[in-house]
């Protein structure tokens, strides 16, 4: 049977894909002006939001199968902080480009704060991603030795 801890590292790498797909696609958009990309921006800002969510309740749910101590700790905090910072963040950034669609106002000076808080949501998530990498290969969080 599957140990709920390892809900986490299944699936957090969706929204960190999602969110930075999304944002590349809306620079494409605003280059190219096509429709297409601000439809697939829009799209995968929506659900990499909605998956950033899952990946702090799980990453949550994981840190409390931690036995933390010492540095370990610290740097669970840390990372835990930057992930919920990421969270709110991407929806913020997800509930202002909504509001934008159904006021038909994603245009101008509107259009270019959207893209700003895009660009944030993905350089907090790169920042949470880091953090991350550093507890799984340098501290070695979640790793399970076996020998023989």
């Amino acid at each position: 049977m599957i140990d709920l801890t390892h809900i986490h590292p299944m699936i957090v790498h969706f929204p960190i894909a999602l969110l930075i797909l999304g944002f590349l696609s809306e620079v494409v958009g605003l280059i190219s002006k096509k429709e297409f990309f601000d439809d697939a921006a829009f799209l995968l800002l929506i659900t990499g939001a909605l998956g950033a969510v899952a990946a702090v309740l799980s990453g949550s749910y994981a840190a409390g199968g931690l036995e933390e101590a010492g540095t370990l700790k610290q740097a669970v905090e840390i990372h835990q902080g930057a992930a919920e910072l990421a969270m709110w963040l991407a929806l913020v950034a997800a509930a202002f480009r909504i509001v934008l669609a159904f006021t038909k106002k994603y245009t101008g000076f509107l259009r270019y704060v959207a893209v700003f808080l895009f660009l944030i949501t993905v350089l907090a998530v790169a920042r949470a991603g880091y953090y991350g990498g550093e507890l799984v290969f340098k501290h070695a969080a979640g790793v399970t030795f076996q020998l023989g």
